[in-house]
């Protein structure tokens, strides 16, 4: 069998992994094996709040049409009941930018389910 030297693939991997490492703190930059571990912590996380995004932002859409709705005297719940009920087909995403950006559209809205 021939001989295969790895030091270029070493290199490689080891130039990688420091790399992906940049800007991290103390050791956890410079040495391979705590850079190691930081980028397969760092990665575990990353995964888990790609799927943890969507429901931050569902609760934050639900609090911005709570505070517009307040305004209106209606609670929260009551107007989510209150739009199935009367058949209006706006998901959350899309109420919150309207109560957001447009307060006289939302008003509508509210005075077509009361």
């Amino acid at each position: 069998m021939t001989r295969v030297k790895r030091g270029t693939t070493a290199l490689k991997r080891r130039r990688k992994i420091l790399k992906l490492a940049k800007g991290y703190r103390y050791g956890l930059s410079t040495k391979e094996r705590q850079a190691n571990t930081a980028i397969t912590h760092a990665a575990m996380h990353a995964f888990n709040d790609r799927r943890k995004k969507k429901g931050v932002f569902r609760r934050l859409w639900a609090v911005r049409i709570n505070a517009k709705v307040r305004e209106f005297g209606l609670p929260y719940s009551k107007f989510i009941d209150l739009l199935n009920k009367k058949n209006i087909l706006l998901n959350r995403k899309v109420l919150s930018e309207i109560a957001n950006d447009n307060p006289e559209s939302f008003e509508r809205i509210v005075n077509q389910v009361k």
